[in-house]
């Protein structure tokens, strides 16, 4: 909580760099949302979040032609929220204070998915809470987690089981167990 305006300074100059527009232009970070009807969804729920006391820092705002929408970053938000608490699909940040490691934990599992986290910090610190959020992958100090040989997939409701590395492997593999009596002796 000590340094939230100092994050939300950060990160809303970070989302004001954000280039948006042409996918095949590579001067372009971020393409449109999938359709209309997309779009409009994401920007009811930014509104509807603004309506409940949220405030918008930088974004929140139907772009066109297309189907853009600017990167959007909120703050006041309830942890309890809809915004906070279901999957927006499209360029929303939403920033959630916290009072300790126990706190940040609870509101990070206060959810009823699980895919990814990030967490910064000192190593060890971010480590240990690292260990205690319940999601599939955990970014730790900007740590990349994806390739061939890491398990991808969540907890909760967002999904069963895993792609990639072993547990990937598995779904391909056909288990056989043999049971074979034991001599007396």
């Amino acid at each position: 909580r000590a340094q939230h305006d100092a994050i939300v300074e950060q990160v809303a100059a970070g989302l004001g760099q954000v280039t948006y527009g042409d996918p095949a232009d590579k001067g372009n970070y971020m393409g449109p949302l999938i359709s209309e009807r997309q779009r409009d969804k994401v920007d009811g729920m930014v509104q509807r979040a603004v309506a409940a006391g949220a405030t918008v820092v930088t974004g929140g705002q139907k772009v066109d032609p297309g189907y853009f929408y600017t990167p959007t970053l909120l703050t006041n938000v309830d942890p309890d929220s809809e915004i906070a608490q279901e999957e927006v699909f499209g360029p929303v940040l939403v920033i959630i204070p916290h009072d300790g490691d126990d706190d940040a934990v609870r509101i990070a599992n206060n959810s009823i998915y699980g895919l990814s986290g990030a967490v910064f910090g000192s190593d060890e610190r971010a480590l240990a809470v690292a260990r205690r959020i319940r999601t599939g992958t955990v970014g730790v100090n900007g740590g990349a987690w994806f390739g061939p040989d890491v398990p991808f997939g969540g907890f909760k409701q967002s999904g069963v089981g895993r792609e990639m590395g072993p547990a990937g492997l598995e779904e391909f593999l056909e288990p056989k167990s043999l049971a074979i009596p034991v001599a007396a002796s």
